[in-house]
């Protein structure tokens, strides 16, 4: 087994010893260094970090418990293996309190020192894994990789970096495919709490018969198929965040018990009179006007207040058009590496249609699309031909129906449609020349044509 990636410091001030560890640990694969004099040692834990040290606990001017604190001190995620004279229970006991992985005792048996560290080799590299993967998703759900240019989405952002520190509850508004859930996870792994679980469960589908057992767990034999006890997702996220989607789906009853949780923190298992509690931060979403809801007897009024305590509203992609450009080039590099074309570029024509399109689906089905032609495509760019057949179906009159009269000259109805399109792009002439099929020197020639000035 390859060993080479686990570097290990061996410090004690026995050199007999100290030759016999370095010969056995190199000779099975360890990157080893080693040093008899233990202030040595302190200093080169400052200058390089090690994955195991093994240290004689008795030695002159530091000890090895000395030691043991400075690296725990330094490098926390250091597996520090003990070496305690025979019979020395007390300080073997002493230094695993301390932050010690484990110990051995002179003399030991060269099998039993192997095995030991074969399991700390074991939990190192876990270690590891779980740090790249800690790495991934923050880089992925940090707000810089939510996508968009608009004012009203850096205006989300901002509010994002204000909630870093904040424990308050959040209440995520907008349409379907708007991306709240991606929203969620960045207020998550933006604030103090992104250590811990992030648990997101979709409210509306998960039966009502099962709901209360998912959010707050159950006793064995609470109903019938309750065949164990199993905590709920809120226990699971102790000290993170639940994020509850589609809350406007979630049953009355259901929500006079989550009303509980989130106003005392006490969770009770179904089947169980015991009360637990919890420290989690709700963020809750929906495509529904609760506010209606409550007027209809369909959602509580009590419970809105306590998840409104911030609200973040995500805008439809058409009403901030000047994000699509952008979003279309971050899903073409996505993607593009994804199918083994890094280098797809998408033509003007293509390009326009998707500027013109106006996206019912939002953000998830312009990505849809943009996966799905490149798929598709065969060449080194993605062609109008490579698109959906409803993206050219869409019809044009949708921006200008209320444009448009018999006596209107062509002339006012250009104006007014090219008007139209600026406002809409809050006059972001590159894309507007985009979505108008034109160059950006024709659109500012129209401009001074036709005297139109942003309001």
């Amino acid at each position: 087994m390859i060993r080479s990636d686990i570097s290990i410091l061996v410090i004690d001030d026995d050199v007999n010893m100290l030759s016999m560890l370095e010969k056995l640990l190199k000779r099975s694969g360890y990157t080893i260094e080693t040093t008899s004099d233990s202030m040595k040692a302190m200093s080169l834990v400052e200058d390089k970090n090690y994955d195991i040290v093994i240290t004689d606990i008795q030695m002159p001017r530091a000890t090895g418990m000395d030691l043991l604190k400075h690296v725990k001190d330094l490098q926390k995620d250091t597996m520090v293996v003990m070496i305690t004279a025979f019979g020395s229970v007390d300080s073997a006991v002493n230094a695993m309190k301390a932050g010690a992985y484990d110990y051995v005792s002179k003399p030991f048996n060269i099998d039993e020192i192997l095995a030991l560290l074969e399991r700390a080799t074991q939990q190192r590299r876990l270690q590891r894994e779980v740090e790249i993967l800690r790495q991934e998703v923050e880089r992925k759900y940090s707000f810089a990789n939510i996508i968009g240019k608009s004012k009203p989405m850096q205006d989300i952002f901002a509010l994002i970096q204000r909630l870093s520190h904040a424990r308050s509850n959040v209440l995520i508004t907008g349409r379907s495919g708007t991306g709240k859930e991606l929203i969620a996870k960045a207020i998550h792994y933006n604030s103090d709490r992104k250590g811990m679980p992030f648990i997101a469960v979709n409210c509306g589908a998960i039966p009502e018969s099962l709901l209360e057992s998912e959010l707050f767990g159950h006793e064995k034999g609470a109903f019938t198929g309750a065949v164990t006890s199993r905590r709920g997702l809120f226990e699971t996220a102790n000290n993170g965040t639940v994020f509850l989607d589609e809350i406007g789906d979630m049953p009355l009853g259901s929500q006079a018990k989550l009303l509980r949780v989130v106003e005392t923190g006490d969770v009770r298992h179904v089947g169980s009179d015991e009360v637990k509690k919890v420290d989690v931060r709700v963020i809750a979403a929906t495509h529904r006007d609760l506010k209606e809801l409550i007027k209809q007897n369909l959602f509580r009024e009590d419970l809105f207040y306590r998840l409104n305590v911030i609200s973040i509203h995500v805008p439809d992609l058409k009403d901030r058009p000047e994000d699509v450009s952008i979003l279309i080039d971050h899903f073409l590099k996505k993607y593009g590496e994804q199918f083994g074309k890094p280098n797809l570029q998408i033509t003007h024509e293509a390009s326009a249609c998707l500027m013109r399109y106006t996206w019912p689906g939002n953000v998830r089905e312009l990505e849809n699309v943009i996966e799905r032609s490149i798929a598709l495509s065969s060449g080194d760019q993605i062609d109008c031909k490579d698109l959906p057949e409803h993206l050219f179906q869409t019809k044009s009159s949708d921006m200008i129906d209320d444009l448009a009269t018999d006596n209107m000259p062509l002339s006012e109805i250009e104006r007014q449609y090219i008007l139209k399109v600026l406002q809409r792009t809050n006059w972001h002439q590159s894309n507007a020349a985009e979505i108008l099929g034109i160059d950006r020197k024709t659109l500012y020639r129209k401009i001074k044509e036709y005297n139109l000035v942003q309001g």
